[in-house]
């Protein structure tokens, strides 16, 4: 039975999980996630939950920060003035921009709105989060 192993390209379906057991991301009623073991694809502990799984294996994992998004990190939130976005313009707390940070765009998050500024949070939204997955393999190439 084949097994995944560095340089496979894998079909997993799979199962996100927060701590409070809300599910963040499933591959449930769609095509099965593929991607190539080593080829840094899919965040560290992800793949290293895969490796080693025989074809129809399933397993169910806890991926601490460090092998996921990462911590969060407080150097990513700024807050500019309001005066940096159109005149007019509706912000509101939770609205998603890009920024261009030279090396391309940075996806924020509007966290706080006041009368003069606007805090933006640069983090991933699951930056800092322990996630858990249920993973089967479904196909090895």
């Amino acid at each position: 039975m084949p097994q995944a192993k560095q340089g496979d390209v894998v079909a997993i379906h799979y199962k996100g999980q927060l701590d409070d057991g809300s599910v963040f991301d499933s591959s449930e009623g769609r095509e099965p996630l593929e991607f190539k073991i080593g080829a840094n694809q899919v965040i560290p502990g992800f793949e290293a939950a895969v490796l080693g799984l025989d074809l129809g294996q399933s397993r169910t994992t806890r991926i601490e920060p460090d092998q996921a998004y990462g911590p969060r990190r407080d150097e990513m939130l700024i807050t500019v003035g309001k005066e940096r976005f159109p005149e007019g313009m509706d912000i509101e707390s939770g609205q998603e921009f890009q920024l261009d940070g030279g090396s391309g765009d940075m996806p924020v998050v509007v966290t706080e709105v006041t009368e003069t500024t606007v805090t933006l949070d640069g983090n991933h939204p699951l930056a800092g989060k322990s996630l858990t997955f249920h993973i089967e393999l479904v196909s090895v190439k």
